[in-house]
């Protein structure tokens, strides 16, 4: 690394932090997750506003493979999060409900997903156009499961029923989402020639359950459930590894790095999961994170749409808010919630938020998605997100905050058994 690639590379990160801290406060304002304004900011540096000329000084091609290594760092350090909160606790007492909504609002936006990119497929698809199709009815199945979390939070919903019940149906959602995803990968190749190495896939999720969980767990009680210095080791290294693995058998890094938060022990272990969030999301989320949407930003280009773009950014938007909307809200009335909470439901199943940029940076990579159409799935993925503010408002008023119904969550019946 010469002296100019290590001085534009600090002088970005500089400017990156920046930048993503004051427009995650302007949307944090508007109240609206600060990934919106975060994401904002790569959109803001990239082509679409500043042409080619400007982000290319700004970020010279010299130091981008460092900032895309960065970025990489991160997406593995947010999913190792995600799989670290997917606790099994949340899903306890939701019977058929969640599992119905959460199975409803990704198979019907997955269906719609398909028959939308089979219309696609001759502008955008790049080579593999079976994986393309499974693709993009994967990325519109997604739900932001930690972005979901925030907007529980900050409207103070995470201890209402439907705020259970959104939890649930996300991370159950989740799971399918990322299984998808895993067979779209298989499917399209990312394991180059060597794609008998997918075989050591199930024997890998084999050794993460049966042998690293019961370590982990004695580490972890050993330590008396604190983070100390032995258990931030093993946690940092178990998630890289892990990830390596993963992307050496032909599966993207981050299914190993999910796996390494999913194998970790969640029984007693509240204040350990508590202390990693913050100590390492910290840092991921101050640094690594806003690095991965400059990236993110660089490559969004709506500069020359032109009608056909536009159109076709229509669609995707009618079909992405549709089939989530469609799904929740219809199967969430078959079990007689209410019309309001299933309507706030289905809102709430609409937010994509990073987990969605993730997907659409993994597609990128694997030359599924070509440039046009993942910028218009990343504007896609903001606006759906920050939909849900604005409708949560309309839809669940603070004045009736407090007099939401109780869900049938606990023992939830099929609609035929509650007559």
């Amino acid at each position: 690394m010469t002296t100019n690639q290590l001085f534009a590379l600090f002088c970005d990160l500089a400017l990156i932090i920046v930048l993503a801290r004051i427009l995650g406060a302007v949307a944090q304002r508007f109240s609206q997750p600060a990934v919106i304004g975060e994401v904002l900011a790569g959109i803001l540096l990239g082509p679409t506003f500043l042409g080619h000329s400007v982000p290319e000084f700004l970020f010279p091609p010299g130091v981008r493979p460092m900032l895309t290594a960065l970025a990489d760092v991160g997406m593995a350090v947010f999913m190792f999060i995600v799989g670290l909160e997917l606790d099994r606790k949340i899903l306890r007492g939701t019977g058929r409900l969640a599992v119905t909504v959460a199975v409803s609002c990704t198979v019907l936006p997955f269906g719609l997903g398909t028959l939308l990119a089979l219309m696609l497929a001759d502008d955008h698809a790049q080579g593999h156009r079976l994986g393309f199709v499974l693709f993009m009815g994967t990325a519109m199945s997604v739900t932001a499961f930690p972005v979901l979390a925030r907007i529980l939070t900050d409207r103070k919903m995470q201890h209402t029923p439907i705020g259970g019940l959104a939890l649930a149906c996300a991370a159950i959602g989740d799971v399918l989402a990322w299984c998808m995803l895993a067979a779209v990968v298989a499917l399209v190749g990312g394991g180059g020639g060597d794609q008998w190495l997918l075989l050591l896939l199930v024997p890998y999720a084999g050794v993460m359950v049966w042998v690293v969980r019961p370590l982990l767990r004695r580490l972890v009680a050993g330590g008396g459930a604190r983070l100390t210095p032995a258990v931030l080791t093993v946690v940092l290294a178990g998630l890289l590894v892990s990830g390596a693995v993963t992307e050496r058998i032909g599966l993207h890094f981050i299914f190993g790095a999910f796996l390494f938060g999913v194998v970790m022990p969640k029984e007693s272990t509240e204040r350990l999961r508590a202390d990693i969030i913050d100590r390492i999301g910290d840092v991921s989320g101050q640094l690594l994170q806003p690095v991965f949407f400059i990236i993110v930003g660089l490559k969004v280009d709506l500069s020359d749409m032109g009608s056909s773009g536009w159109l076709d950014f229509a669609l995707i938007l009618l079909v992405a808010v549709s089939g989530k909307f469609v799904g929740a809200f219809l199967s969430a009335r078959a079990f007689r919630v209410t019309a309001r909470q299933s309507a706030v439901l289905a809102t709430l199943m609409n937010t994509r938020g990073l987990t969605e940029l993730i997907i659409l940076t993994a597609g990128l990579q694997l030359g599924v998605l070509d440039e046009r159409l993942y910028s218009l799935m990343v504007v896609m993925a903001v606006v759906t997100t920050a939909m849900a503010g604005p409708l949560l408002a309309v839809l669940r008023p603070r004045a009736l905050a407090g007099q939401d119904p109780v869900l049938p969550v606990q023992d939830a019946q099929s609609p035929a058994t509650k007559r």
